[in-house]
């Protein structure tokens, strides 16, 4: 059986390190190439996370890219160290991986990677602000699917009472891609913020051995000290896995509705989704069947990492 194409586009930070982990431990898909986005971390820095990552898991071959520093409308200020700690990773200090990130810049890479694979799914976990770029970039390969760990719907926002955190460091760049006839799927916090790991789950994952999963479940604890305000007993939500298990068609029960996405910009609302029409291209998705985290850490489990 052929293995599903993807290109994540991310800030690497902990749910980041936990979606690209499970990527590599997915059999049906195949991770082809990463650019990185200023979000939780700043892009250099998320290239970096994504190197050490991936030297950790043996994997010597995917080609990383640093994307834009910057948003649209604002200059990066700053990643959010109180969730992700100051590295990006929980403050466990991988080490810098012996080999050096792409020389071509997130554009290129994207564009490459799409000519090779028509049937591409370009994966965002970070704000869209290479995405905006690529779509506004002349005579680039267009890919199959894009799937977005982005928006709030019915749900709250996580930086302001409307807006997803994703969304809201680049509402400009969430309008362009958005605007695009890209058939685009979002995993929104309506979903995210329903599937969780808490703690006897991380005592599951410090019990799988090799580098990887032993360098996540050092990482968590800092992603589960931040969520002690949000819900009532240790756990954090799983956006950016729960996003890749999207993208690797993984899921069951999933229930998606169908909607033009609109981004607002205006002060009082910015970065607030709506999605008000039908559309043929756009849907979000709702909700979904079983558990996010046993799907984690079957296949955490189920891969031989190295040591």
């Amino acid at each position: 059986m052929s293995r599903r194409p993807i290109l994540v586009d991310c800030d690497t930070g902990i749910d980041d390190a936990l979606a690209l982990a499970y990527l590599l431990a997915e059999p049906s898909v195949e991770i082809v190439g990463v650019t990185t986005v200023s979000g939780n971390t700043d892009a250099a820095r998320a290239a970096a996370n994504t190197l050490s990552l991936f030297e950790l898991a043996g994997e010597d071959d995917i080609p990383v890219a640093i994307g834009a520093h910057d948003f649209r409308a604002r200059a990066y200020a700053g990643g959010a160290p109180h969730v992700h700690g100051d590295d990006g990773l929980g403050g466990i200090a991988l080490s810098a991986a012996a080999r050096a990130h792409d020389a071509r810049a997130a554009v290129e890479l994207i564009d490459h990677v799409a000519s090779r694979h028509p049937d591409l799914t370009v994966l965002a976990l970070g704000p869209l602000t290479n995405l905006a770029a690529y779509a506004e970039a002349p005579g680039v390969a267009r890919f199959d699917h894009l799937v977005v760990m982005g928006g709030a719907f019915a749900h709250s926002g996580n930086v302001t009472a409307w807006a997803e955190a994703n969304i809201h460091n680049d509402p400009e760049a969430a309008a362009v891609v958005f605007a695009q006839d890209w058939d685009t799927t979002l995993v929104p916090l309506d979903v995210t913020m329903t599937q969780t790991l808490d703690a006897t789950d991380l005592v599951r994952l410090e019990a799988i051995p090799g580098a990887v999963p032993q360098a996540l479940a050092r990482m968590l604890p800092h992603y589960l000290d931040f969520y002690a305000g949000v819900f009532p007993d240790r756990r954090c939500a799983l956006h950016d896995p729960l996003a890749a298990m999207v993208a690797a068609g993984a899921l069951r029960g999933v229930s998606v509705a169908s909607g033009q996405v609109e981004v607002r910009l205006e002060r009082g609302e910015r970065g607030r989704t709506v999605s008000s029409r039908g559309s043929s291209t756009q849907r979000w998705v709702r909700g979904m069947e079983g558990s996010a985290a046993e799907v984690l850490l079957e296949r955490l489990e189920a891969r031989e990492w190295p040591s």
